[in-house]
């Protein structure tokens, strides 16, 4: 019998159904200028996110306060922001020639103004991507706090529990406490939050600093004071969008004044028709690759393989860092620290000046062809496509264009993998991105065979381009995964760059059509493994081997 219809959704097609509302509604939010999350305004972007339920914000659904996820959003937000009843995006606006203070995230590199006890502006100048990435937490966050609120609240709001007093007295009269009297506060907080002591204890372990050892406590406080003054009070939190930021989103402001910048010291330094090859990766592997060995001749010989490049990311190895950055200097690497507000940092490398003993390097090679390596630091999302479009286009020398020499385009960074675990490599060979279906299909130079042999997994397939990795969950990735769509990984910026690449150099004519392309990526969570997820913590030393393994092989297909 012929099946007709199907009738009931899948739990993958509710929340691409979530993601699409989701979306939507951010840009419907944005082109309003204003909003009010737990008002009518936000309420298809708080029950879409609720209908997700997206693996970060793990039990966002339950009654219990989400510890886990609330320490991956509080690192990418400003410090203070739970304090704030009004929070304005806005660009470039001039705040960092004022008296105020910027205020830079944790895990995110975007500046951040706190304007009064209520107020803290955030700038954007990364994107739409930025955006989806800031409402998504602070709706999260807005979320958590009336849970607090509920929990707190007694006969209709008439009364507070007497955890909440206790806790609020600590916070507001900045009281010193005992080792006792603090375990006696995390008790409370496991009333107010639904969460056993030990939860609650490694959490509060994991804010305390010692510059700020009462944080959780702060944190926990303000942000069930500001749902309960949005309940009892009526004081609903808003989130604005500037005048200035709406006009500008879009239109590759900061982008082009990156790319020009760029453009321009390759002309003072007579590089900018020389083969170009460029890079999207850190800052540390490419320059590493090529100059450790040299710089640090001693280390090299007691460190064998990668254990020189372990040594050299260990946060206690600033002055080695130091030492091979200096030496990098006097050997044709210019470094380009960004002013243009993208937050993305430039290595311009000329091989033609390297002192090439390096097995990084093939000195041959490199002397004959003189290719010059840019290196940009990663982009956020879409910001991929305005940097990589700007950076392709050619440059303008008075009434004189000069296209730029690309050879290649490398891409290496961090993804979600689907089959795996942390510190495994992915191959892509297509790029898909999430709610079109827009696809990117290329020859990639990278292949399978090219990472094995390093004592990690290597996978070939599909990535899907995410509109942030906070909206995803098990349902909708299990689909992609096991689909005919074959898809390996998710990250953020895959599509973008393959879109401004493929306009470059197929449509428009800026680029070369045979640029050869690059795209590897290095697992730093799994989230369709319990625990994996990207708020389980960071990659540290296991990211070392994948990374460096990456970088090798981009050099020596350049070189």
């Amino acid at each position: 019998m012929l099946q007709t219809r199907n009738i009931e959704r899948t739990r993958a097609q509710e929340s691409t159904n979530a993601i699409e509302k989701l979306y939507i509604s951010m840009r419907h939010l944005f082109t309003r200028g204003f909003y009010k999350p737990m008002g009518i305004s936000g309420e298809t972007l708080l029950k879409s996110l609720l209908l997700l339920r997206p693996e970060i914000y793990g039990s966002i659904a339950e009654s219990k306060t989400e510890l886990d996820g609330l320490v991956y959003v509080i690192e990418r937000l400003p410090e203070g922001i739970e304090q704030c009843q009004f929070i304005n995006l806005t660009t470039d606006e001039g705040y960092k020639d004022a008296h105020f203070k910027p205020i830079i995230p944790l895990k995110r590199r975007r500046n951040c103004y706190r304007i009064d006890k209520d107020q803290m502006n955030i700038e954007i100048t990364r994107g739409r991507s930025e955006i989806y990435d800031i409402l998504t937490h602070l709706t999260f966050l807005f979320i958590e706090s009336h849970k607090i609120q509920e929990r707190v609240s007694i006969n209709e709001g008439k009364n507070l529990t007497r955890e909440w007093l206790h806790l609020e007295d600590i916070v507001l009269h900045q009281k010193e406490i005992s080792k006792d009297e603090k375990e006696v506060l995390i008790v409370h907080l496991c009333s107010i939050l639904g969460r056993p002591f030990d939860e609650v204890s490694a959490i509060y372990s994991v804010f305390s600093s010692k510059d700020n050892p009462y944080k959780f406590f702060n944190l926990i406080y303000w942000l069930g004071k500001l749902a309960l003054q949005e309940v009892l009070e009526g004081k609903k939190r808003t989130i604005t969008f500037s005048s200035l930021l709406i006009e500008q989103i879009g239109h590759h402001i900061y982008g082009e004044i990156w790319a020009n910048n760029i453009k321009y010291i390759l002309e003072e330094n007579n590089l900018l028709k020389r083969p170009l090859h460029i890079i999207s990766a850190n800052m540390h592997s490419v320059l590493n690759s090529i100059y450790a060995s040299e710089a640090l001749p001693d280390k090299a010989k007691a460190y064998q393989g990668f254990e020189l490049y372990q040594l050299l990311s260990n946060e206690n190895s600033k002055p080695l860092q130091e030492k091979v950055m200096d030496f990098a200097s006097k050997n044709g690497l210019i470094y380009v620290k960004d002013t243009s507000g993208t937050n993305i940092n430039v290595q311009i490398i000329d091989t033609d000046k390297i002192n090439v003993s390096s097995s990084a390097l093939d000195k041959k090679q490199s002397l004959e062809d003189k290719p010059v390596i840019i290196v940009m630091d990663y982009a956020f999302g879409e910001q991929a496509y305005e940097t990589m479009d700007e950076l392709l286009k050619p440059y303008q020398k008075g009434k004189q264009k000069v296209h730029l020499n690309v050879k290649s385009i490398s891409v290496m960074g961090k993804a979600g993998i689907l089959e795996g675990g942390k510190g495994d490599i992915m191959i892509p060979s297509a790029h898909i991105f999430e709610g079109t279906a827009d696809n990117y299909p290329f020859k990639n130079e990278l292949k399978k065979e090219d990472l094995e042999g390093f004592g990690i997994q290597v996978f070939d397939g599909s990535m899907i381009s995410v509109l942030g990795t906070s909206l995803q969950n098990k349902d909708l990735l299990k689909f992609f995964h096991n689909s005919t769509w074959n898809v390996i990984g998710l990250e953020m910026e895959g599509a973008h760059y393959q879109k401004a690449i493929q306009s470059a150099s197929k449509i428009r004519g800026n680029i070369s059509k045979d640029v050869k392309v690059r795209y590897a990526y290095y697992a730093s969570d799994n989230p369709l493994e319990t625990g994996a997820t990207l708020a389980s913590g960071g990659l540290g030393m296991t990211g070392v081997t994948p990374t460096y393994a990456i970088t090798q092989q981009i050099l020596k297909q350049i070189f």
